[in-house]
């Protein structure tokens, strides 16, 4: 009876581990650790194993540590969750900036991502390289992008959330940097971020395509800055289209009173579309705002809803209740 019985033991292991269902659970989750319990001990050993153009969501768990590399999830990766075991312990840094041997601004990420239908959450990105110029943490340029309780941690040029048909997703994280540490062309929206300055400069530097209807919208963030920072900019545009709004935000006594800039090109102010809606705080009175601003209309703000702003297909839902 005992050999019979571990016979049949046996073979339902067996049976399991050729089952698809099986197989496909155990190869759409990928542990990562420094210490070697995990499957791999580097992320991007990890998101290579996931191959190309995968049918099923992949996730890969980071325990905690630093992982010092420079992450790339290329075009051809899609469908991967990068989860991190804690916000606070789960760090992937590295410090390359503009001006370094063959490193741009646009090189100089430590993560990036060009493939579509990523999430990442429970993580700390930073670009650790200091005050040295441009340098970034988060490059996305993939479509259907989200990150969820992350911190993005750079000085100038933190977060690129670029791609001119990009749809970006952040709620509930840190976003820190100096000058333009929000910047790019894609169409994001921030939910109840903190938002936090470390410099007397301009927080977003949009890039946004003339033919595109948003930008950067903030819902419900909070706006903090350093000890005795007091001069930001809520933004200046990048390019002539630039396109931000902030709504229903808490505005820190760091913002000034003009809150935008044109960036010395006074030619922007016709085309640019800078609004505010619902703010409060000490940085929130318009009074002094430029002239060029948009405040924005109940009729005009009934225009920016997740759906709106992202033209949401069935395939990508969020929880709009959540803004």
């Amino acid at each position: 009876m005992k050999v019979s019985f571990y016979i049949v033991f046996l073979v339902s292991i067996l049976f399991k581990s050729l089952s698809p269902v099986y197989a496909n659970n155990v190869l759409n989750k990928i542990t990562v650790a420094l210490d070697g319990s995990g499957d791999y001990k580097s992320i991007q050993e990890a998101i290579t194993a996931c191959g190309a153009f995968p049918a099923d969501q992949k996730t890969i768990f980071i325990k905690n540590g630093i992982y010092k590399e420079k992450v790339l999830i290329d075009s051809f990766h899609s469908n991967i969750s990068l989860v991190g075991e804690s916000t606070e312990k789960t760090i992937i840094t590295y410090d390359n900036y503009a001006g370094q041997a063959g490193i741009g601004t646009f090189t100089s990420y430590t993560l990036k991502v060009l493939g579509n239908n990523i999430k990442i959450e429970n993580l700390t990105i930073e670009n650790s390289s200091g005050r040295v110029g441009q340098a970034v943490a988060l490059h996305v340029e993939g479509d259907y992008f989200i990150a969820n309780n992350c911190k993005v941690l750079g000085n100038q040029d933190t977060l690129y959330a670029a791609g001119e048909n990009s749809r970006q997703y952040y709620t509930d994280c840190l976003i820190e940097g100096t000058t333009d540490f929000i910047f790019g062309s894609a169409t994001a929206i921030f939910s109840k971020c903190n938002i936090h300055s470390k410099a007397n400069s301009y927080i977003t530097a949009a890039n946004t395509a003339k033919e595109t209807q948003f930008g950067y919208v903030f819902f419900k963030c909070t706006l903090t800055a350093d000890p005795n920072i007091d001069k930001v900019y809520l933004g200046r545009p990048w390019r002539e289209f630039a396109n931000v709004a902030f709504i229903n935000c808490f505005l820190g006594k760091h913002i000034r009173s003009e809150g935008w800039h044109n960036w010395d090109k006074p030619e922007r102010e016709k085309t640019a579309f800078f609004a505010e809606y619902g703010n409060y705080g000490p940085g929130s009175e318009t009074g002094k705002r430029v002239k060029w601003f948009q405040l924005l209309s109940k009729s005009k703000l009934k225009e920016f809803t997740v759906k709106n702003i992202f033209k949401v297909q069935n395939q990508w839902l969020l929880d709009s209740a959540n803004l």
